[in-house]
């Protein structure tokens, strides 16, 4: 009898499946080529099922998952959703070709169409469009076409038109070798008639896929598509980010769903007349490889727009940005009103590219509309934030101040520290029921004092160093690290018998796996949280060495042996230790600073520990493993030591990488924005799987693409994602310098998240890779990244306004100039004798707290191999201390001239 029922429920289960499995599959495909692909539809849908390149095995579509994703309600590639109604109403009607489905009725197709439908079936019968969608090859490019036809006898406005995205981006279920091979990502550059998406195979060597529009089809929104999550391959989830759409018009969900928040591009609509057919789509291209993206856009006469820095803009630079398309700009706009202005500039070099200048007003998000003579409307997506010196001063103070935890009576013996804290309400977060949040470690629990401390080696404050001298003697050493070097996964815990007396907020529910008790805290096994430890022993090292003065607690040499007693310590068995890990950059520059000091015995420990680590990466063709199924986080660690150890393939393979998953489009918040799409769950106020822009993933990625830039200087596709991911953790800073750990992309909800959460490793990324990078480009001659350029004959003098100022690499020349102490000011560079002028000064300018070196100290390293270059030296006699020069002031001021 119980078998019966278990057949009966089996039989039910089945044949509920079936009558669910509306998408056609059984019924077979139609099979097509055009010059660039072959490709798949479902017979009864013509949905795409297979796009592959032709004469390569590579599929852009999940044609493998496609019988896990073909019920109702599951989108596809040739799926249409819309919102109309009739002219004079104010109630929308909806159409979603996916919801319902049905067999379309195709049409006979001829001429350069493949295949064509009347969609009439799988549309509701309350739909006020008819539509008609075509898959054609028009000049060897293949394009897919909706005709939106008004089968009403009245005016009808459509309010919102989009075409839902299905790419490959399924990690569920697969090894890593099959996530890298098979798999894609794609991001979009939301730029009305400019934009386009791109879609980047994980391998990053592939050729990407870019969508284009066609005719008036604009990129004006870009819309998450909701599904069900609950069945494999479990969408919205670590191994499945989700769908995306593509909006030509947005303005009935502007007025609904996203009525809280102002858009990315200014909602629109459009009115048919009855009987009115006007035809929307999209073309297909393969770009030969990444870099070549933008120059695949040109070639399909759509505008392109390069920006320099890129398009997060403080107020102390001057920003350039480069149009290149066939038709000529005829008006420039911004909204807000004034937040930029701009001024033609003669700065272009090559045919086709006209220059601007572009002055910050505004804080905040703001957006540059182009339209051209030919009525092509482009959009330019910046942030302004304060001068960088002064945003990271706020910063400073913000984290020593407001989220400065100071309790004589906490159990957790957190206090004194920078703990985690809530923009939303204004506190700090004592309790959340992820046990590491209120608890000093994780990426999210100790983002904010890791932020701290790698600020004061960026830009030192005396009173900020002294409240973290006690937070590193007191809290950092013997209660987050114990004595033997290992460190706790958390101090806080939930375990009410244990604190009977303290106060577990009864409106937090406890009942998770992440409210760890005391033991479950007390763990040591997560190598991850021993870098933010040596990261704020180096920083404070850094302080000391340079700025002795500031500190009094411990010496720097106090400092220096815990940062590599962690080290040892986390490279002893310490649980994904041979992963690669968030940050650990801040190694490196240890082992640097180690080589520098003379410490030999040191020096041989970090290095041994490190090459059997890489030795581990040489031997894997995806070394990027974490605690995730898919990650971006591993290749940071995994490019810097096998560069140091002259491992090329797997350098190569990180940055490979690292460029699939960091696109370059012009929109602030997806320029140089490495993908990470779940950590919201782990460290955010708003916890749910959503692309994240400007989370930690793009000021570390960044790390691996400008140093991989020094070594390669005409690579100027490095530069400019690398910046832009540098660039990113300036953004999170408000203007009362309070840092959030990202920002919220979906359409409806566009802010930064309310909690610190795991700001941290990005601002380390920042801190460690920012500089101004002087460049003589092909096309736009004379630029600084990070500076302004105010001359270029006979020599280029550059007025050093990054972040930091303590980094200026000069690419003609292959060589990095750095300040341990001290920031620079100018730059001027003779190209025709070879020299260069640095003027540095104690303090750096636009910021105010910020502490006075006794002196400047150089460094001069010769990066690249350039012929006819050898290594830059003072052409005056300077001391010479731990690598660097003695630059001595004179009314807070030094100035050096190299020479080869």
């Amino acid at each position: 009898m119980r078998l019966q029922k278990v057949l009966a429920l089996g039989f039910w289960f089945l044949g509920n499946r079936l009558a669910e499995a509306q998408l056609g599959l059984a019924d077979g495909f139609l099979n097509f080529t055009s010059p660039s692909f072959s490709l798949a539809l479902v017979k009864d849908s013509q949905t795409l099922y297979s796009l592959k390149p032709t004469g390569s095995s590579f599929d852009f579509i999940p044609g493998d998952m496609m019988t896990k994703r073909q019920n109702n309600g599951q989108y596809h590639l040739g799926d249409l959703t819309f919102r109309a109604r009739k002219v004079g109403s104010t109630a929308w009607v909806s159409g979603d070709t996916s919801t319902t489905r049905h067999p379309v009725t195709p049409i006979t197709a001829s001429g350069t169409t493949l295949a064509a439908a009347n969609l009439a079936p799988t549309l509701p019968s309350t739909s006020l469009l008819s539509i008609t969608r075509r898959w054609v090859v028009q000049n060897n490019v293949l394009q897919l076409l909706f005709d939106v036809t008004n089968s009403q006898t009245t005016s009808v406005e459509i309010g919102a038109l989009g075409i839902p995205l299905e790419f490959n981006n399924i990690f569920t279920d697969r090894t890593a070798a099959q996530t890298n091979t098979l798999c894609s990502l794609f991001d979009p550059y939301i730029g009305q008639d400019a934009g386009y998406v791109q879609v980047t195979p994980l391998l990053g060597t592939l050729s990407p896929l870019v969508v284009l529009p066609v005719g008036q089809s604009p990129l004006e929104g870009w819309r998450f598509l909701p599904e069900s999550t609950s069945a494999d391959p479990f969408y919205q989830s670590q191994t499945f980010e989700g769908l995306y759409e593509w909006q030509f018009h947005t303005l009935a969900y502007a007025q609904n769903e996203w009525s809280a928040v102002t858009p990315w591009n200014a909602a629109t609509s459009t009115i048919l007349q009855a009987g009115q057919t006007r035809t929307y789509g999209v073309q297909f291209l393969l770009a030969p490889s990444i870099r070549e993206i933008e120059h695949t856009v040109r070639s399909a006469n759509r505008p392109v727009a390069v920006g320099i820095p890129g398009y997060i803009l403080p107020t102390d630079q001057v920003g350039k940005l480069f149009l290149n398309y066939s038709s000529a700009v005829q008006s420039i706009s911004v909204s807000p009103s004034g937040a930029l202005t701009w001024a033609s500039n003669s700065d272009a070099k090559t045919t086709g590219w006209v220059g601007y200048s572009i002055t910050a007003q505004t804080w905040g998000r703001s957006r540059l509309s182009i339209t051209y003579a030919d009525g092509t409307l482009q959009t330019v997506h910046y942030y302004v934030t304060k001068g960088a010196t002064q945003a990271i001063g706020d910063l400073g103070n913000f984290l020593t101040t407001s989220q400065w935890f100071n309790s004589t009576t906490d159990p957790f013996l957190r206090s004194p520290s920078v703990i985690s804290y809530d923009r939303e309400v204004n506190a700090v977060v004592k309790d959340d029921p992820r046990a590491w949040i209120p608890g000093l470690s994780d990426e999210a629990g100790a983002g904010s004092w890791l932020a701290a401390t790698m600020k004061q080696y960026a830009q030192p404050n005396a009173a900020e160093v002294a409240k973290l001298e006690q937070f590193a003697t007191k809290v950092l050493w013997g209660s987050i690290q114990n004595t033997n070097g290992t460190v706790k996964k958390s101090v806080y815990f939930y375990e009410p018998a244990r604190l009977p007396s303290y106060p577990y907020p009864t409106s937090i529910f406890w009942g998770n796996w992440w409210s760890w008790n005391r033991a479950a805290s007390f763990a040591t096994d997560r190598a991850y949280d021993y870098v933010h430890v040596i990261a704020a022993y180096w920083a404070l090292y850094r302080v000391a060495r340079n700025y002795p003065s500031l500190v009094s607690v411990q010496t720097w040499q106090w400092y220096l042996n815990q940062a590599v007693f962690t080290v040892s310590t986390l490279t002893n068995g310490v649980g994904f230790a041979n992963d690669g890990l968030m940050g650990e950059t801040v190694i490196r520059f240890l082992l640097n600073d180690l080589k520098r000091e003379g410490l030999t015995a040191n020096v041989t420990l970090v290095e041994n520990r490190m090459k059997a680590r890489e030795t581990v990466w040489a031997g894997e063709r995806y070394p990027f493993g974490s605690e995730m199924a898919w990650d971006s986080t591993g290749q940071e660690g995994v490019y810097a030591w096998a560069r140091y150890f002259n491992d090329t393939t797997t350098a190569t393979n990180a940055l490979n990488s690292i460029l699939a998953y960091q696109p370059l489009v012009p929109h602030w918040g997806y320029n140089g924005n490495a993908r990470r799409y779940w950590d919201n769950i782990y460290g955010g106020k708003l916890q749910r799987i959503e692309r994240q822009i400007h989370h930690y993933g793009s000021g570390l990625n960044a790390l691996p693409l400008i140093t991989a830039f020094e070594a390669s200087t005409t690579d100027y596709y490095l530069l400019r994602v690398g910046y832009g991911g540098l660039s990113g953790p300036l953004s999170n800073i408000d203007q009362g310098g309070f840092a959030s750990a990202s920002f919220h992309s979906f359409a409806d909800t566009l802010k930064w998240d309310g909690y610190s959460g795991d700001y941290g490793p990005n601002f380390s990324g920042h801190s460690m890779g920012i500089g101004t990078y002087i460049v003589n480009h092909p096309d736009f001659g004379w630029q600084a990244f990070g500076g302004n350029v105010i001359a270029t004959s006979p020599t280029v003098q550059v007025q050093i306004r990054d972040s930091v100022r303590r980094r200026v690499y000069i690419a003609p020349l292959g060589t990095l100039l750095s300040v341990d102490a001290g920031a620079f000011s100018l730059v001027t560079y003779n190209p025709s004798a070879q020299t260069v002028v640095v003027t540095i000064t104690a303090v750096p300018d636009g910021v105010t707290g910020a502490a006075s070196a006794p002196n400047g100290r150089l460094v001069i390293e010769q990066i690249a191999t350039l012929s006819g270059i050898t290594l830059l030296k003072p052409t005056t006699n300077l001391a010479l201390n731990a690598g660097a020069y003695t630059v001595p002031f004179t009314s807070g001021s030094g100035t050096v001239t190299l020479a080869m």
